[in-house]
């Protein structure tokens, strides 16, 4: 057996679990910083570890820096959701949950399950995703300032109005520089241009599936690629007497699917193919939410579809076009 390590990821701290190939463990804690990392690397070459298989839960964004740091070094790196971990560990019964328990749980799955490796996004894309989830956080603050003006003392308004301002030229500087990043990069454009093809995808929406879906492409299919925004359908059923409604899993992503919640609300009201769509799943006595779910996964399909065909938008292909 090779050396597994599990990593469990929180914010400020990262609880490592080796287990060596005679079964016996080690286990640390570290900063979940640059400099925590470098204090990993060298706690790896103290107990002999030249090639270690690192698993590690999707949590947040918290995971991405180490996990990019173990693939750069040469590392298999494993990145698995949450809920596999979670489901494991209820298969073996396990009643603690801790830090520690989490990490050692985690290398447990890892050496039973294998996990396929994950692949780290090159630099271009690392840079985009960190510019998308940026101006998603102004775009943020911007609206929280928006809400407060109308409601506030006259003794802050000004500091609000100014606030805004500033909101709105960081908002602009930002999709220069996304829009700087795209072009810049000749796998990223050509990605670009066939995703603006799409109707109902705007230059916001590119960007964020830049992010998420550029360079390399790393799922086999559009359907695991719904997967990994948590716009699968959940099914709930059991025996003659259970029915749940089929609902979106959400295991997944969930700034891809903020992404694209506005595109899919255009794309059922402005264009053919999602006009068509929405007919279609009202005749069929469809609530508006569930429609609109399905537009979302519609579109990430079909988005997903032309970046693996590197072919444009075809309405031909799709039944629903108009």
């Amino acid at each position: 057996m090779a050396h597994i390590l599990g990593i469990d990821v929180s914010k400020a701290k990262l609880d490592v679990a080796l287990r060596r190939p005679d079964g016996k463990w080690r286990s640390k804690v570290i900063e979940n910083t640059p400099t925590g990392f470098g204090v990993l690397r060298e706690w790896l070459v103290s107990h002999g570890v030249d090639s270690v298989h690192a698993c590690l839960e999707a949590t947040g964004t918290y995971w991405e820096a180490v996990a990019e740091f173990l693939a750069d070094a040469g590392h298999t790196v494993s990145v698995v959701n949450p809920a596999q971990i979670k489901a494991f560990g209820g298969a073996g019964l396990v009643r603690s949950k801790t830090d520690r328990v989490d990490a050692r749980l985690i290398a447990g799955f890892c050496a039973a399950q294998c996990p396929p490796p994950w692949q780290a996004p090159p630099a271009s894309v690392r840079t985009l995703r960190a510019l998308v989830a940026r101006r998603e956080a102004l775009d943020g603050m911007r609206t929280q300032e928006r809400n407060r003006l109308p409601v506030s003392d006259e003794a802050v308004r000004g500091g609000i109005e100014a606030h805004l301002t500033h909101l709105e030229q960081a908002i602009k500087d930002i999709d220069a520089v996304i829009r700087q990043t795209i072009d810049d990069d000749p796998g990223l454009r050509g990605q670009g241009e066939l995703l603006v093809s799409i109707p109902g995808l705007g230059d916001r929406t590119v960007a964020a599936l830049l992010a998420y879906y550029g360079g390399p492409l790393r799922f086999e299919s559009a359907k695991q690629a719904v997967a990994y925004a948590g716009l699968d359908p959940r099914q709930h059923q059991s025996g003659s007497s259970v029915r749940g409604k089929p609902r979106l899993s959400k295991v997944g992503h969930a700034r891809l699917r903020k992404a694209l919640y506005m595109p899919a609300m255009v794309a059922t009201t402005r264009t053919a193919w999602g006009r068509a769509l929405k007919q279609r799943l009202t005749a069929a006595g469809k609530p508006p939410m569930l429609i609109l779910g399905a537009m979302m996964r519609k579109l990430l399909c079909v988005a997903y579809g032309v970046l693996r065909s590197g072919r444009p938008f075809d309405p031909s292909l799709h039944s629903m076009a108009g």
